[in-house]
């Protein structure tokens, strides 16, 4: 038998590309030398995964500014003071704040495009959550647009943004959430969490049953500068509103966690029949490479849990989520996909 493995989507830039991303921002250089060298980092991150093994990949981000913003690049319609989302080494990200009309500025389908012309490989496409860009919208309201309608455009966006990568030939779409498991450091009862399942799933209602086979959602306590946002938030609290979302595939971190034991039984007791899980094998902040044989046994330990038919391996996170994370190397991140790959081969023949 065998099992799946996908990766979760970012890797570090390399230098050259951060560089460059700095010259653009500041004016010294201009899109087209821009494009250059993010051209040359994606050709290199695609090479490099198909020397893993990895059976799919991912663009690795290198194009986007970062994995919640990339659709708001270049909306006029913003202020740089939106909410702020602390992390446990005392590092913050601040979001924009809408001030007027909202509309989807890119679609993740012109990264995937931009991939598919270098490698025939599966290409799996991260798209960010509605419920995270729900947060770009003030308490207060915005003048002449209000909550109502800014929420049906971006339902619609939302749909676009899944829509267009899977036609455009994606081996399968994640929907990043990260924000699930904040949403109940910000509000314990709950509410807050329960209103993102909601109008996720007035997005993944768009879709039919076999599109929402090739349709995934990831979770996990973030993962930015080797830190993360909500690590302490028990993942009994998260689970069975995560698996009321109606997607075919789960990514769930859980190489970070303490007691996976736990997770996996809260993951049996509350994930559907229809629901693959692809469990988290490496460790995307720890710098220590994992072996395969530590792979191996992680899935091994999850399959006591999910039925192999269902079960399938990813790594925890993203690896730099946001372009300017120089806290993991390139070299790093993909030795711990090649353990990957290659630990769950040695559990794919044991089991």
């Amino acid at each position: 038998m065998s099992l799946p493995t996908e990766p979760i989507g970012s890797i570090p830039r390399p230098a050259f590309l951060i560089e460059a991303i700095g010259d653009h921002a500041t004016g010294r250089i201009d899109d087209a030398a821009l494009a250059v060298s993010t051209e040359k980092a994606l050709v290199d991150t695609l090479r490099r995964f198909e020397e893993t093994g990895s059976p799919v990949i991912t663009d690795g981000e290198q194009g986007k500014p970062s994995f919640v913003t990339y659709p708001i690049a270049g909306l006029d319609a913003l202020a740089p003071d939106g909410a702020v989302i602390p992390f446990a080494d005392g590092h913050t990200r601040q979001l924009p704040r809408l001030t007027g009309p909202f509309s989807y500025q890119i679609h993740a389908d012109s990264y995937l495009t931009n991939a598919r012309a270098h490698t025939d490989r599966p290409i799996k496409q991260a798209v960010i959550a509605a419920s995270a860009i729900s947060l770009l919208y003030p308490a207060d309201g915005v003048p002449g647009y209000d909550r109502d309608q800014f929420i049906a455009d971006l339902i619609d966006g939302a749909e676009a943004d899944i829509r267009r990568s899977l036609d455009a030939g994606a081996h399968s779409v994640q929907i990043d959430f990260t924000e699930g498991r904040l949403s109940l450091k910000l509000d314990p009862s709950g509410a807050l969490l329960r209103a993102f399942v909601d109008l996720n799933n007035q997005v993944l209602d768009r879709f039919t049953d076999e599109e929402r086979k090739r349709i995934g959602v990831h979770t996990c306590p973030g993962g930015d500068q080797d830190s993360v946002h909500s690590l302490d938030v028990d993942y009994a609290e998260l689970l069975p509103a995560l698996f009321d979302l109606r997607a075919g595939n789960f990514y769930v971190q859980l190489a970070s966690e303490s007691d996976p034991h736990r997770v996996l039984g809260s993951i049996r007791d509350h994930s559907k029949a229809e629901q693959r899980v692809f469990v988290g094998v490496t460790d995307p902040i720890d710098p220590r490479v994992e072996t395969p044989e530590e792979v191996r046994d992680r899935v091994l330990t999850a399959a006591q849990y999910i039925p192999t038919d269902r079960l399938g391996t990813c790594d925890d996170c993203g690896f730099s989520p946001f372009a300017d994370d120089v806290s993991t190397s390139r070299d790093t991140a993909f030795a711990k996909i090649a353990a990957r790959v290659e630990g769950t081969r040695l559990a794919a023949e044991l089991l």
